[in-house]
Parts: structure tokens; sequence; C-alpha cells
């Protein structure tokens, strides 16, 4: 898959999940400091990866989300960026952000890594790819990564997933 940030190529690194995947589970961090499991059994989940949410396009998906969580039905809604916590916190403040949940990868990385969205060069490089991930028994039932950047992710598509899958993100 090829990306691009502002039209010109960028490297993610080579560990992608693929739809029909186990889910590599994981800890990040919330913007209280406590933890965010990643694909934890017996929950849906829609992880929108993204570099971070002092960016305007990043900030509009985080908002839009959390108004539209509502059609997500039984699915948690997690954002995930290299952003720290507490500037997550504060944006979630500040934006009345109250129906997602922020995680940081900041500690090592490791969601970037293992679900092959960690960018490896450009002016973002050790940021992440903007990308859409929804995870539902401990697999990979969805599967968006944006190819420009600086796009929103493809929300119709994903709103057709759901109703097509039943709002679980059931196969």
């Amino acid at each position: 898959m090829s990306v691009t940030f502002k039209g010109n190529a960028v490297k993610l690194n080579e560990n992608a999940v693929n739809v029909g995947d186990s889910a590599p589970k994981l800890n990040l961090k919330a913007k209280d400091l406590s933890l965010v499991e990643i694909a934890p059994s017996g929950k849906t989940q829609i992880i929108l990866s993204l570099p971070s949410l002092d960016t305007a396009v990043c900030a509009t998906e985080a908002r839009e989300f959390n108004q539209k969580i509502a059609s997500y039905k039984s699915a948690e809604v997690v954002v995930v960026s290299m952003d720290l916590p507490f500037a997550m916190g504060r944006f979630c403040s500040t934006e009345n952000i109250e129906n997602l949940v922020v995680a940081s990868d900041f500690l090592n990385k490791e969601f970037g890594k293992k679900y092959g969205v960690l960018l490896e060069d450009s002016p973002l490089e050790g940021l992440l790819a903007r990308a859409v991930f929804v995870i539902k028994d401990g697999k990979i039932a969805y599967k968006e990564i944006v190819s420009e950047i600086t796009n929103m992710p493809n929300i119709t598509a994903l709103d057709e997933f759901f109703a097509k899958n039943s709002g679980c993100g059931c196969h």
C-alpha cells in the first residue's frame, strides 16, 4: 500500500496486520495515565490511528467520531496517537470529547510497530499513519490505511461495514 504525506511517499514499518489476522494485544497510556487495552477479549473496538490530535485534520476526525459513536452500537472507539497523555486530556477537555477513549503510544511505539502504521521517514517520522481498524473477537475485521495522511478516513465505508454487519463488526 502506498501512503503519502502532502503528496510525497512515506515509508511505514513492515509489520502490517490484515483483515482476518489476530489483533495484537497491548496496553497504551490513557489521558489519566491508566492503561487502555487494545484488542481485549469479548469487545469490539474501532481504533483510529492518527499522527497528532494537535493538527486540524486529526482534531476534526476525533470530533466527528465523538458525535458518531452512538451509530457504532456496542463498539468502543479508541483514538491512538503519539501525543502525550496530558495533551490528549487537554484536547478532550477543550473539545468536549467525552465518548472516545484516547490512548498514547509514546512509550515504546508498540501499537505503531505491531499494527504496521509507524512512519519510518518523512517530516512525520516516528508518528502514526492515519488508519482505522475494527477489532472483533480478537481479530482484525476491518482495516483502512488512509493513502494520504492529510485526508480523513472513509467514514462512509466504515458506516457501511457496520450496517452490513449488524453494527457489531461481525463477519
